[in-house]
């Protein structure tokens, strides 16, 4: 019984012990490509949070290891990723300068205080609170942060010292600076970009016409940015441009992540704590959506609890090992899939990969020009902008589209904080509106059936006196005044309405709130001299409705079905009831809609 509880936290305990060699080739085989794109990638988003470019080497080295132990998904690529670096870059900026040691103990603190709740929410199964965010607000936060990061990288392709944090001080700081520009690092980051973008669309299709195979085709666009890296390094270390003002990565030690403690003050943490709660479920959101998806391909299942335990051990392995808070990454997640991981011991070996780098390759980076780099994000980002959710959210709800349009407002107008709240907001408020307004619908018998249908989208039968209402939504606080409303002015001025029939097949909850609408509904027609009456109620609802005295004073009976009650009010309904007027008959056809 210890066993299984124990494979339950420690997933690596279950899959290991099938680990066998063909998992072990395939996964080595992914590990080298992953290892070969995160390389660049790393270096690029430590520079993205305004850190030292080592940071990001070391923020994909431990965390990935304890992903593996802890991790449910078999494809999941954990590290840095572009999002988080920008939400990193917006909350430490606040509270100590870039470049400082201030800075990057802050970093730690940050990802020790979001692998903190990562971890909390993942033992108290709160998984569930990332639903509240709605997938068209996410989807327009990423959207508007991915123009934020590729505008805040183009101060590296021009070679300027621009600044800002809203998309309009970016614009406007680059523009003072425009003629301050650097035509050496412009070309370098230019031509980098341009190259970035051809390798990415093109460099697979001519290999592929070149007689290259699939495989190796794939591995040589997925090094594309390395190329980037080699050719630019060895132009500016061959020609000395360096000296002509093209902003070089320096020195990067040569060693593996280091020991490091985060700053557990009151007052530092104090000021971190909010900025963490909204990296964690924005990366919590971005890692599960991504190692979702990619278990469906293969039918494999994702806990999302367990995911949180595990990004929690990721996060807190970051802050101790001189790195930053890290998630899953959607394109180092596909592109481990696609290699053929099959196990996460593919992201251990992606570790181990990296800490050679760490420590034999570092030396060569020194003339890297900060300008790749910058390059390097922009053709990563820009793949996340998507403009296609304002057409399609327009056109399905308005909204929806409201709320993503306000959250790309937001966010590139007041900021990264700014807008993932408003994110956060808009989501639940948008619930919130949607369910204190449910659909409720006037119901009546479909001839020759023991069906009941919507009076105004088919031809049904009903009588003058009895009124059968449908609610399409569990029943709470934010609704139950909204169904007192409709109910008591649907039966006013009604003179031969007898009977009040709610049908409650949709209806899952009823809280303490809706109980006592209900109440009141039941005392007011009673008032009138109409009878309420309950159908279809569901088990859980029964038993919450017989804690309290509701059923004693409801003035009707409760029926097992809708055709019951019809048949025990009216004794015989198929004679009794009369068919609809043409003017209440909408003409949509029964097939679309009940």
């Amino acid at each position: 019984m210890i066993l299984p509880r124990i494979r339950k936290y420690i997933p690596v305990l279950d899959w290991g012990r099938s680990y066998d060699r063909t998992a072990f080739g395939d996964d080595m085989v992914a590990a080298i490509i992953v290892t070969i794109m995160l390389i660049p990638q790393s270096l690029a988003y430590a520079l993205l949070a305004g850190l030292p470019p080592e940071a990001g080497l070391y923020a994909s080295i431990v965390p990935i290891i304890l992903y593996a132990v802890f991790g449910t998904s078999r494809a999941l690529a954990v590290g840095p990723v572009a999002v988080v670096s920008l939400m990193t870059a917006a909350a430490i900026g606040n509270v100590a300068e870039a470049g400082t040691i201030g800075y990057a103990v802050a970093a730690l603190t940050l990802a020790a205080l979001s692998g903190a709740i990562l971890l909390a929410m993942g033992i108290f199964k709160l998984g569930f609170l990332a639903n509240f965010l709605s997938h068209p607000v996410i989807a327009g936060f990423i959207t508007a942060s991915g123009i934020l990061i590729a505008a805040s990288q183009l101060k590296h392709i021009l070679g300027v010292d621009a600044d800002g944090h809203t998309l309009w001080e970016m614009v406007a700081s680059l523009v003072a600076h425009l003629s301050s520009t650097n035509l050496v690092t412009l070309v370098i980051g230019a031509s980098a970009t341009v190259f970035l973008f051809w390798v990415r669309k093109g460099l697979k299709p001519t290999l592929r016409k070149l007689g290259v195979g699939a495989r190796l085709a794939d591995v040589m666009t997925k090094a594309g940015p390395v190329a980037a890296v080699i050719a630019t390094t060895i132009a500016v270390w061959y020609f000395h441009l360096a000296d002509v003002g093209v902003k070089i990565v320096g020195d990067v030690p040569q060693s593996l992540p280091p020991l490091t403690l985060p700053d557990f003050s009151p007052g530092l943490m104090s000021e971190l704590l909010v900025p963490a709660i909204l990296i964690s479920v924005i990366g919590f959101v971005e890692s599960i959506s991504v190692a979702q998806t990619l278990a469906a391909k293969c039918r494999q299942r994702i806990n999302p609890d367990q995911e949180l335990i595990g990004l929690g051990a990721a996060n807190l392995g970051a802050a101790f090992t001189g790195g930053y808070p890290v998630t899953g990454g959607f394109a180092r997640s596909v592109v481990n899939f696609d290699a053929g991981a099959q196990t996460p011991a593919a992201g251990a070996f992606t570790a181990i990969g990296l800490a050679i780098a760490a420590i034999a390759l570092t030396p060569l980076v020194y003339f890297l020009p900060k300008a790749t780099l910058a390059a390097t994000i922009i053709v990563a980002v820009l793949s996340l902008v998507d403009f296609s959710i304002l057409k399609t959210s327009w056109r399905y709800s308005k909204a929806d589209f409201v709320a993503v349009l306000a959250t790309i407002i937001l966010t590139l107008g007041f900021g990264v904080e700014v807008g993932v709240t408003s994110g956060v907001v808009l989501s639940i408020g948008l619930f919130l509106y949607r369910t204190s307004r449910p659909h409720i619908a006037e119901v009546g018998l479909v001839p020759s059936t023991q069906h009941f249908r919507n009076i105004k989208r088919h031809n049904v039968f009903t009588d003058p006196s009895v009124v059968t209402i449908r609610i399409d939504e569990s029943l709470y606080f934010a609704n139950a005044r909204f169904l007192e409303d409709y109910i008591l002015d649907r039966v006013v001025g009604e003179e031969k309405l007898r009977h009040v029939i709610l049908m409650c097949s949709a209806i899952n909850e009823i809280d303490l709130s809706a109980l006592e609408s209900l109440e009141a509904i039941n005392h007011r027609l009673d008032e009138m001299g109409i009878a309420l009456h309950l159908s279809e109620v569901k088990g859980p609802v029964m038993d919450r409705l017989k804690c309290a005295h509701f059923l004693e004073e409801l003035t009707g009976k409760v029926f097992l079905s809708q055709y019951d009650a019809m048949s025990d009010l009216l004794k015989e309904p198929s004679v009794s009831v009369a068919p609809t007027s043409d003017a209440d008959t909408a003409t949509k056809p029964a097939s679309k809609a009940v």
